[in-house]
C-alpha cells in the first residue's frame, strides 16, 4: 500500500523555496508570511498532515511526487515531535503551552546539511530564501501545534491515548529530536 501524498502537488503558481512549496493555509491562530487560501481551499496542508499522519508514520520509505510532499514530510516529522511533547503533559492547557514553546524554539531548516532528510531538499540560493522559509515554517509549526492540541486531547482534558501512542512511531525511521537526531 503506498503512502499518502499531498493533493496540492499539482497546484500552479506556488512559490518554491529549497524545493518546498510555500502553500496557503487557514491561519486560525497565527500570523505570518503564509499566503491566504482561496475559497476553493477547504483542506489545507496542515489538515492533510494531521489527516495522513497516523497512516504515513508506518511507512519506511516515501516517494516524493511534488513540492507539496516535501512540506508534508517536514510537517509529519514535526507532528511526531509535537506528539512526543504532548505525551509528557497531563492536560490540554499543558499541551498547548508545550507546543507553543516547541514552535518558538530554534530549528534546522530542511535544506540544512544537519537535517536528517536534507537529501530530499534543494539547497537554498540565498540567505533571504532561508529567512523566508524559516518564517513560513515557524508559522506552520505554530498553526499545526494549535490544531494538534485541539485534536489530541480528549473530552476529559487529557492527551488522548489514540494520539500519544504514536510518540514511539517514527516517520521514515527519523525524528526531529531525541538520540541521534541532530
Amino acid at each position: 500500500m503506498p503512502a499518502y501524498h499531498s493533493s496540492h502537488n499539482q497546484r500552479q503558481g506556488v512559490k518554491l523555496v529549497g524545493g518546498v512549496a510555500l502553500l496557503p493555509f487557514h491561519a486560525h491562530h497565527t500570523r505570518g508570511p503564509a499566503p491566504r487560501p482561496g475559497p476553493e481551499d477547504e483542506v489545507d496542508i496542515i489538515d492533510e498532515t494531521l489527516k495522513f499522519f497516523k497512516a504515513n508514520v508506518f511507512f519506511q520509505s516515501y516517494e516524493v511526487r511534488g513540492p507539496a510532499d516535501l512540506l508534508l514530510i517536514y510537517l509529519t516529522l514535526y507532528t511526531h515531535q509535537c506528539i512526543m511533547r504532548v505525551a509528557k503533559t497531563t492536560s490540554k492547557d499543558g499541551a498547548q503551552r508545550a507546543l507553543f514553546q516547541l514552535a518558538q524554539e530554534n530549528f534546522s531548516l530542511p535544506c540544512d546539511s544537519g537535517f536528517q532528510l536534507s537529501s530530499y531538499y534543494q539547497p537554498l540560493s540565498s540567505k533571504s530564501d532561508g529567512d523566508e522559509l524559516r518564517a513560513y515554517l515557524k508559522q506552520c509549526r505554530e498553526e499545526l501545534g494549535n490544531r494538534l492540541a485541539e485534536r489530541c486531547c480528549d473530552a476529559s482534558d487529557k492527551p488522548s491515548k489514540w494520539w500519544v501512542c504514536f510518540a514511539k512511531r517514527k516517520f521514515l525511521g527519523k525524528s526531529l529530536e531525541g538520540p541521534g537526531s541532530r
